[in-house]
């Protein structure tokens, strides 16, 4: 593919996100366009970020469900880049005025003692190198009008990654069954009821995904990066001056406040 339609496109996204203003589907302007490609635009994107001061702490896993993959025709989740300037504390307000179409997800994130470099990486040796774990919100959103989005369109705009909130508390994960963690989402909207097994069947089987495909492409996650492993329940709308609760029961209860 051209490299200045990937340039051109990548210009496209930042603008997008520096006005919070959708634009349509880059599926349907580049029909031609496949997962590398829009890997490839999603790099230089955050590129573009690191060059203008940002540090990258992590990455998120999306398409964890298998429902969704079969929407969107993939057989695999796919990955986006964390960024410090991402992270909201508990007790902070989402200002939603810098976001497009912004939805809620609860999920497992995982934090790294040692860098994963080892390409015949096991589940067992990845649990091992888990430093600790800890509930969180993940704040998603898309530059795509809508959301009416494909893969291309969701891996360029970075997973369609947004914010993320943690708590006050991190647990170990020695004797943890992370699939059968529940959730309980309190949202305008009404209840959601979510668990662990919904984000590919267990966050770690998520996570194991991840770190072996970044060791692929040669960007191993590092000591003390975290990876947020997936959604336990389907997204929720979030709308100014509103609350939603999520309620990681026996670990801690999130409240994400906007205006």
């Amino acid at each position: 593919m051209s490299s200045s339609e990937f340039n051109a496109v990548a210009q496209q996204i930042i603008k997008a996100r520096t006005e919070a203003c959708a634009i349509d589907p880059i599926s349907g302007a580049y029909p031609h366009f496949d997962m590398d490609d829009a890997y490839a635009i999603q790099k230089l994107v955050n590129a573009a970020r690191v060059d203008d001061g940002g540090r990258v702490v992590g990455y998120k896993i999306g398409l964890t469900s298998k429902a969704v993959q079969e929407q969107l025709g993939v057989g695999q989740p796919d990955y986006g880049v964390l960024f410090a300037d991402m992270e909201l504390r508990q007790g902070e307000v989402l200002d939603t005025s810098g976001l497009i179409a912004p939805k809620a997800e609860g999920e497992i994130g995982f934090a790294f003692k040692n860098d994963i470099d080892r390409s015949d990486l096991t589940l067992m040796e990845l649990q091992a190198e888990i430093d600790f774990f800890f509930p969180v919100i993940e704040i998603v959103d898309s530059v795509v009008r809508d959301w009416k989005i494909g893969i291309v369109d969701t891996i360029a705009d970075n997973a369609s990654s947004a914010r993320y909130m943690i708590g006050t508390k991190t647990f170990s994960p020695r004797g943890v069954d992370f699939g059968e963690l529940p959730l309980t989402i309190s949202a305008p909207q009404g209840e959601i009821k979510g668990v662990g097994r919904a984000c590919l069947g267990n966050p770690l089987y998520a996570t194991h995904w991840l770190v072996k495909k970044l060791i692929e492409l040669d960007v191993p996650v590092k000591r003390g990066q975290i990876v947020l492993s997936g959604a336990m329940a389907p997204m929720v709308p979030i709308t100014p001056n509103s609350e939603i609760a999520f309620d990681f029961e026996g670990l801690e209860r999130l409240v994400l406040t906007s205006r």
